[in-house]
């Protein structure tokens, strides 16, 4: 695995802990809602509350999943995960917000050629 490749994988590691930093710890803040592009007032709600802190649960589980492949050097494992963050990046971008495609699934897409480079 390729130094470019474990830099980017890592960084859309860490990317999808500052997604979970912001779904279970600052689930009210305002730049939690400015970052989602929600009312603050829904975020005070307390179901949107327990929905977001299941889904940081997931993305902290992917940060960690990902940042195994990359400890193991496991490439095969690397770029399934990718694969599925790009997936998810897109179907986000058709029913959510269209910039989720170059925030979430640009860096994983840069990742995921890198490692089909070799670099």
């Amino acid at each position: 695995m390729g130094t470019i490749t474990i830099i980017l994988a890592s960084l859309v590691s860490l990317e999808h802990v500052y997604i979970m930093y912001l779904e279970t710890v600052a689930t009210t803040s305002g730049h939690t809602a400015k970052t989602f592009g929600l009312q603050p007032g829904i975020l005070q709600a307390k179901e949107a509350r327990a929905l977001l802190k299941n889904q940081g649960i997931y993305n902290l589980l992917l940060a960690v999943l990902l940042a195994i492949a990359v400890v193991l050097g496991d490439t095969l494992w690397l770029r399934l995960l990718l694969g599925y963050v790009i997936l998810v990046a897109a179907y986000g971008s058709l029913t959510s917000n269209k910039m989720i495609i170059m925030k979430q699934g640009g860096p994983a897409t840069l990742a995921l050629i890198c490692s089909f480079l070799g670099i």
